[in-house]
């Protein structure tokens, strides 16, 4: 094998032998060439036996019923942590959800809110002390720790995750300060390489949270984000993307740039609802008076559909009573202007559980069997996709229940 030795003694001869014609001189730098190509070949990391380098699929084929990683595993790990991604990831989720918010320095961070004090250990650090502020967002006054008010390098040094639910989820707690808050780099990176070592490629269901507050402090989440995706191959050409927000300008400007530059070639826009009698935040700002309530309508989404692929609703959207026996029409109303629904958030805890499908009394227990049963009942309602803090249930009862209906199951 060519050492580098090798390569240094063949370069000082071509310096020191001077070539006694024009036909030598090319000669003597074609050998060397050909000499330094194999060793650049064997120094290149794309070629590290732990990775499989396929070739972008010329189309993606969506499964017929998508497991959305809500906040990643995040029944299993602390949220929004590379960690409850790869479990998700590991457990079977089609995609992975980060919420997205910005740093001080105008980088992308996941974190469910821009408020920190109830997923990190930001409160116990004192450097951080004097950070506590209180801030009118989207109309409410809020407390605590703010992502805009660090750098990222400050957010790197010393604050990590802590489970955000841990009444609920007690056994997430050992968990807690051994995650760092992760960049949408690096958690485009972590999907891509998953791709590279197994070939199969799991999609990004990214949400811009608070958009206008963000607009309104100079630190607009829309342009860095479109930016980050369209510089890496695996997120501009071969992984399905979904953009999703609880607010609406933001989703058209999104909508508007990728109609125009043609960066991401999987990528889809989804309108999120709230709760009926709640509205997008810039509704509020611009004194729109429309609800959540008037979108959800067959009107609302008719014209949801000129923007967006899709809808992400309260799961309370889609059927008409508690114990999810009755649908509603929301569903059909969607399917029928040509939107994707996908409902938030089941989660397999009895305190999540409608209480007929609930295992016991104990609010904490991961009830498995009540879950499988729910995923059923919104398979059965023809939802396109669910989220949930449970991935392996959510792919459990989709393979069940397509395999029940005649459909091949999804790996």
């Amino acid at each position: 094998m060519m050492t580098t030795s090798h390569i240094k003694q063949l370069f000082i001869r071509s310096k020191l032998v001077k070539p006694k014609s024009i036909k030598q001189k090319l000669l003597s730098q074609t050998l060397l060439s050909l000499a330094i190509i194999p060793f650049l070949t064997a120094c290149n990391d794309d070629d590290d036996d732990s990775y499989i380098q396929p070739s972008p699929p010329s189309s993606y084929v969506e499964p017929k019923i998508i497991i959305v990683g809500h906040r990643g595993a995040s029944a299993l790990r602390p949220e929004h942590t590379l960690a409850a991604y790869q479990k998700a990831i590991d457990d079977g989720a089609d995609f992975i959800e980060p919420d997205l918010v910005a740093t001080k320095d105008g980088y992308l961070v996941a974190r469910h809110e821009n408020e920190i004090g109830g997923t990190t250990n930001v409160k116990t650090l004192s450097p951080f002390k004097d950070r506590e502020k209180t801030k009118s967002i989207d109309g409410g006054e809020i407390k605590g720790w703010f992502t805009e008010d660090f750098t990222l390098n400050e957010l790197n040094q010393n604050v990590r995750a802590r489970e955000r639910i841990a009444e609920y989820r007690p056994q997430n707690v050992q968990y807690n300060d051994q995650y760092s808050i992760p960049t949408l780099d690096q958690i485009i990176q972590l999907a891509e390489n998953h791709y590279k070592k197994t070939g199969k490629i799991i999609g990004l269901y990214i949400e811009t949270k608070h958009p206008t507050y963000f607009q309104s402090i100079g630190l607009a989440l829309e342009d860095p984000l479109l930016q980050t995706l369209a510089k890496y191959q695996y997120t501009r050409e071969i992984a399905p993307i979904y953009l999703q927000s609880f607010e609406v300008a933001n989703l058209k400007y999104m909508n508007e740039q990728l109609d125009l530059h043609k960066s991401l070639k999987h990528a889809k826009i989804i309108q999120l609802l709230d709760s009926p009698n709640s509205a997008p935040a810039d509704f509020v700002k611009s004194g729109n008076p429309q609800k959540y309530l008037d979108i959800a309508l067959a009107s609302g989404l008719k014209q949801v559909a000129t923007y967006a692929d899709g809808v992400g609703p309260s799961k309370t959207y889609i059927f008409s009573n508690t114990d999810q026996n009755t649908t509603t029409s929301f569903v059909k109303d969607a399917h029928a202007v040509g939107l994707k629904v996908h409902p938030y958030t089941l989660r397999p805890e009895n305190n999540f559980l409608p209480t007929y499908l609930r295992c016991s009394s104990n609010l904490t227990e991961a009830c498995h069997s009540g879950s499988l049963k729910e995923f059923e009942r919104f398979f059965k309602a023809g939802v396109d996709g669910v989220f949930t803090d449970d991935p392996a249930l959510g792919r459990s009862a989709a393979n069940q229940y397509l395999k029940t209906v005649g459909n091949n199951a999804v790996k």
